[in-house]
């Protein structure tokens, strides 16, 4: 049982390892983004859409996955499409910016689908999510707000 404590001891030195990776923390590791996400959102962007997801979330007006998804924008759903940039295969998720063109949804590309998924209050990471607002909804100003800069963003052959 002594020589389960010395382990122990020896662990301090793990700790000036996790000093040193705090160091590096500094600057972010950027991820790899998929060649097709355009128009990819800045981080002012980025950090409104996923609060305005989050809000959306607690009021259950979103829908996320592929599959969901492209079944809403097919039922002419309206609403905004945030899309993760890092998806791989890019087939999963190729189809569904053409879509949101033909239906004149705005969309925009997101660098992560970890905080994608963790801003609609779900543990896995969510390739795309399809934000909806009724009249009536709390979030209605953050969502027209979004919305707005999410058409400014977007491509000009694309929403009109």
């Amino acid at each position: 049982m002594g020589k389960d404590k010395t382990p122990k001891k020896e662990k301090t030195p793990n700790k000036d390892k996790v000093d040193e990776d705090d160091e590096d923390v500094g600057p972010k590791k950027q991820l790899l983004l998929s060649p097709i996400a355009n128009p990819l959102a800045g981080k002012k962007l980025t950090k409104k859409a996923l609060k305005t997801i989050k809000k959306a979330s607690g009021a259950k007006s979103i829908r996320r996955g592929v599959k969901e998804v492209v079944k809403a924008i097919k039922k002419d759903i309206k609403g905004l499409c945030i899309i993760a940039g890092n998806i791989s295969p890019l087939d999963v998720i190729a189809h569904v910016p053409i879509l949101c063109e033909e239906k004149s949804i705005p969309y925009v590309y997101v660098p992560s689908k970890e905080e994608l998924g963790q801003a609609s209050l779900t543990k896995r990471p969510t390739s795309i999510v399809l934000v909806t607002c009724a009249d009536g909804a709390d979030f209605k100003d953050a969502f027209d707000e979004l919305r707005a800069e999410m058409i400014a963003v977007a491509p000009k052959f694309a929403i009109s």
